[in-house]
């Protein structure tokens, strides 16, 4: 591979990390200062997913049936999600802003009872088990929390995507600019004088 052509490929790669950081970072201010137009995207992000989804496992379903013996949970599995999100657009957004909350709740709830198994395993091998068990308690009333206050949970989910979205930003700006510094000094070494 000759230097132009090794040039080139930190230079596009240095760019596209720069349009991507500065899209994350306009991205997660627009979510920060336009929550409710946020949430209103999440509500269709979510219902065009699983319809999305769905259609694919259906597809991917037939495709496997010859050699799959389960091939037919795949396709349910793609029908219920393609049902969903027909579903979702159709109650949009009140459907897909309440799977939002109940996933996230489950999740917490899931999380925090399997960090409790974990704590009573660890009592019983004498290991400290009490930040384990704390940790699983918490999440599990995190959990409770958010079925019991759906609109700050959602206002949390989209927080929390505001935040990704602006470090996720900003690091790909540092890496551009790391990758920049890289570019120059391979520069200077190709194109140095050759000492007479």
């Amino acid at each position: 591979m000759d230097t132009d052509t090794l040039s080139g490929m930190y230079h596009r790669s240095k760019w596209s990390l720069v349009l991507r950081g500065v899209l994350g970072i306009v991205i997660g201010l627009f979510i920060l200062f336009r929550p409710l137009d946020s949430v209103a995207a999440l509500a269709l992000v979510i219902a065009l997913w699983a319809l999305v989804d769905g259609i694919v496992n259906i597809v991917h379903a037939f495709d496997l049936r010859s050699i799959a013996p389960h091939w037919g949970m795949l396709l349910l599995s793609g029908i219920v999600s393609t049902l969903f999100g027909i579903a979702a657009l159709y109650y949009y957004p009140a459907l897909s802003l309440s799977f939002a909350v109940v996933w996230t709740a489950l999740w917490f709830i899931v999380l925090g009872a399997i960090g409790t198994y974990i704590a009573v395993q660890e009592r019983r091998a004498d290991l400290p088990w009490g930040w384990t068990l704390t940790f699983g308690l918490l999440t599990i009333a995190a959990g409770v929390l958010a079925f019991a206050y759906p609109s700050l949970t959602l206002a949390g989910l989209v927080g929390v995507i505001a935040i990704f979205a602006i470090l996720g930003g900003v690091v790909r700006l540092t890496a551009a600019w790391k990758l920049h510094s890289f570019e120059d000094r391979i520069e200077r070494v190709v194109h140095k004088p050759a000492r007479a």
